[in-house]
This record gives C-alpha cells, sequence and structure tokens, in this order.
C-alpha cells in the first residue's frame, strides 16, 4: 500500500471523506467536487472546466495519481474527464482540480458532493532518451492507426 499525503484546503467540505475506494477490488478511489460556498457548476455543451476538489496531495517519489473518468458518470451523463487519464506528477503540490467537458447538447449542473472523477496511483518509470541512426525491425514497421485491422 503506498501512503498519499493529503491537505484539505479551506474550501473543502469536511463532511466529505478523502478520496476512497467504493469496492475492496477497486482500482480506482472515487473524489469528490468541493465547490467554494457549497454551490453548483454549470457546465454548457462544449464546454470544459476545472472542477476543484479542495485537496492537495503529496505523492510519493516514483509514482503518478491518473485521473480517469468514472464510468457510470460517463454513460449516464454528457459528463467527460476531457484528459483522461489526466497525470498528477508527483513534484505537484497545488489543489487536484478534475477537468470536466460536457460533450451533451444541455447544460449540466455539477453538484457539490458530485463523485467526479477517479484517481489510480502507478509506478512511474522515467526513460533516457537517444538518437540513433537506426531503429529494430518489426513485422508491422511504421504501420499504426488501424494498421493491423479490426479483426
Amino acid at each position: 500500500m503506498v501512503e498519499v499525503k493529503v491537505i484539505k484546503l479551506p474550501h473543502y467540505d469536511l463532511s466529505f471523506e478523502l478520496p476512497f475506494y467504493a469496492t475492496e477490488g477497486a482500482a480506482g478511489a472515487d473524489i469528490r467536487a468541493s465547490l467554494p460556498e457549497k454551490k453548483s457548476l454549470v457546465v454548457r455543451p462544449g464546454e470544459r472546466l476545472l472542477v476543484p476538489t479542495g485537496l492537495s496531495m503529496e505523492i510519493p517519489v516514483g509514482y503518478e495519481i491518473q485521473v480517469r473518468p468514472r464510468s457510470g458518470l460517463s454513460l449516464k451523463s454528457s459528463l467527460m474527464v476531457v484528459n483522461s487519464p489526466g497525470t498528477i506528477d508527483c513534484d505537484y503540490r497545488g489543489e487536484v482540480n478534475i477537468i470536466i467537458g460536457n460533450f451533451g447538447k444541455e447544460d449540466y449542473i455539477i453538484e457539490h458532493g458530485l463523485r467526479v472523477a477517479q484517481l489510480v496511483i502507478s509506478p512511474v518509470l522515467q526513460a533516457k532518451f537517444i538518437t540513433v541512426d537506426g531503429l529494430s525491425e518489426t513485422q508491422r514497421g511504421s504501420g499504426g492507426f488501424g494498421s493491423t485491422g479490426t479483426r
């Protein structure tokens, strides 16, 4: 188990639990919208906005937190986590905000306390990028974007 240190910011609703796993086998911890003054946010069709959570985190070095959509919210509403998965780097110390977009045709109201996303903690390896004169050959080669077929 990895420990993530959390600070509750002034607009964090103290009645909320910290991000939590809804079931024993869940990979992602649900995180709620914690809106200043407990007001709601209106997301207009085609609009993207930041949804505050009222939390800042200290993620251990060697890890990231991926922000992913909650499948039920994505299925039952027009909301999507736009940069999915979003990455919270281990050296970021600001508020965790969720980038939400409305892909529907009507306004969507995000109520204070809505579970807007899930957080998955993952190990990270950094690479050293080097210039070379050639790459090894593979059967696929440079084929991409559907080049392997659909069936």
